[in-house]
């Protein structure tokens, strides 16, 4: 196959049959040059009394790496050290599979100055969002 006779064609929302065909054709490929199926989750939880959630980091590791996908706490326990608790039971763990590098995505009205607090640099700043909001991915070695 050369191109030559192909349809392109752009949407503001892609078919759903048409996205999952990329999915799986990039998720074939991927797993056909890496050992994906070595990427294992992990997450960390806080439970009120109740068993109600109220606070949650999750992510995933792989090799010596660690992604927090997501971290997020109850409005009213979000001066209570819940996140530091959690980060550090989430990157604990990591330390248990063999992690040494952490590494995360977050806006800027998001938490950039807790993960600095807790020892994450920045490695890039994403401008151009609305509003002057700015991604930073941030990262950290712990040996």
């Amino acid at each position: 196959m050369n191109g030559e006779g192909l349809i392109f064609r752009t949407f503001d929302a892609p078919p759903e049959a048409s996205a999952a065909t990329v999915d799986a054709g990039l998720d074939r490929h991927n797993h056909s040059v890496a050992p994906l199926s070595d990427v294992m989750p992990l997450a960390s939880f806080a439970s009120d009394s109740m068993g109600q959630v109220v606070g949650g980091a999750i992510g995933r590791t792989w090799g010596k790496c660690c992604e927090l996908l997501q971290l997020w706490v109850a409005p009213e326990l979000r001066t209570a050290g819940v996140g530091s608790r959690l980060l550090l039971e989430f990157e604990r763990h990591a330390r248990g599979r063999g992690c040494s590098v952490y590494y995360l995505t977050t806006l800027s009205f998001q938490a950039p100055d807790f993960y600095t607090k807790h020892g994450y640099d920045v490695l890039a700043r994403i401008s151009g969002y609305p509003d002057g909001i700015i991604k930073y991915l941030m990262h950290k070695t712990i040996e």
